[in-house]
């Protein structure tokens, strides 16, 4: 797990943290991989009222998991199709990617937007 502060600088500093996870050992594809981190730590530092983010990524039971937690307690919001200018398609560009994504609330404040997948 890293943290890191909650600005535009981190987010690559999240991809490559979770880029370099995929490539020593799982058999996923590390685009997809550093592609799901760059979205959710990006959606983090945009709309979370924090000033530090968690990125965790692990294997567990053949699935492959990306975490972000923020302080914030609001929830993201997959936008429809129809709905999205130039902003908005993080959340989207997630869900395709993956077989599930969710958010779950901490007891200590704030929440952990989370996306888990399988090896192709």
């Amino acid at each position: 797990m890293i943290y890191l502060k909650a600005e535009p600088a981190s987010v690559k500093a999240a991809r490559d943290y979770v880029g370099k996870i995929a490539a020593e050992g799982w058999p996923v594809d590390e685009y997809s991989a550093r592609l799901i981190a760059t979205e959710l730590v990006t959606n983090a530092v945009r709309h979370a009222k924090t000033e530090l983010v968690t990125v965790n990524a692990y294997a567990s039971g053949g699935a492959y998991v990306v975490e972000v937690w923020d302080g914030d307690i609001t929830l993201p919001v997959l936008r429809e199709a129809e709905t999205l200018g130039e902003g908005g398609w993080g959340l989207r560009a997630v869900a395709e990617c993956v077989t599930r994504w969710g958010v779950r609330f901490d007891e200590k404040g704030g929440k952990t937007v989370f996306a888990e997948w399988a090896a192709s």
